[in-house]
């Protein structure tokens, strides 16, 4: 699932005109990057959930996005789509109205989010269909905007809730994750099933849930990741 729903507040007035998730770096749609490597891992298919001016996502992309290149042979990607209002539903709720898209397992990016050296690694998805646990999450460095992280790492690969005062170090959760239906319902979501009223619900309190519970794994991701959440940012990525 690629979550491309956000109003992109911070990237005003861009995204006056243009959902965030398709503002160019190095001359293609942001989200356009996690598409590309969806292809490439060889993916089945991808749902992307779209809000504000989100009939210009499939106006753009079409049902089906196939390999750029001439003479790539890989197969196309198919596209499925989740409206939301432009007021969207946040990450947990829109996740839970798109679950009869998605199936038991399912891979999870935000589409302003750029990591163009992620391959989506099909070893570390077969290790977690077959392991108890319900996400598998990819941290990064904090950057610059956002110095005090979200969840720690233990020695063992389990992100950590950790609490005010632990030394230990924090990273920043990138948006890439594994995750599994079950996290979307009791007890560890209150939404109903299908979340049929539109209820806006954060992703990081079913983490928090499930952490507690030894059940979120994590990896440390150093390659190129850049949170575009705002022009500056999104220049920069162009002038470099």
């Amino acid at each position: 699932m690629l979550l491309a729903a956000g109003r992109g507040e911070r990237m005003r007035p861009l995204t006056d005109a243009t959902p965030k998730p398709l503002l160019k770096v190095q001359g293609r749609p942001l989200l356009q990057h996690h598409l590309q490597a969806l292809v490439a891992a060889g993916v089945p298919r991808a749902v992307i959930n779209t809000g504000w001016l989100g009939e210009q996502i499939p106006a753009y992309f079409g049902a089906v996005f196939a390999p750029q290149a001439a003479g790539d042979q890989r197969r196309p990607l198919p596209l499925a789509y989740s409206a939301e209002p432009a007021q969207a539903y946040e990450t947990a709720g829109g996740i839970s109205r798109a679950l009869a898209l998605l199936g038991d397992m399912f891979w999870l990016a935000a589409g302003d989010v750029y990591a163009p050296d992620f391959d989506f690694p099909a070893a570390v998805a077969q290790d977690f269909a077959a392991s108890d646990r319900l996400a598998h999450l990819w941290l990064v460095p904090n950057p610059e905007h956002h110095p005090r992280g979200d969840f720690g790492l233990s020695d063992d690969g389990l992100a950590l809730d950790l609490p005010e005062g632990d030394g230990r170090p924090r990273y920043t959760y990138s948006t890439l994750a594994l995750l599994k239906a079950e996290l979307f319902a009791a007890p560890w979501c209150e939404l109903p099933a299908g979340n049929p009223e539109g209820l806006r619900a954060p992703l990081a309190p079913l983490l928090r849930r499930a952490m507690a519970d030894g059940r979120v794994g994590a990896s440390l991701y150093t390659g190129r990741w850049v949170d575009v959440g705002t022009p500056e940012r999104l220049a920069q990525l162009n002038r470099d």
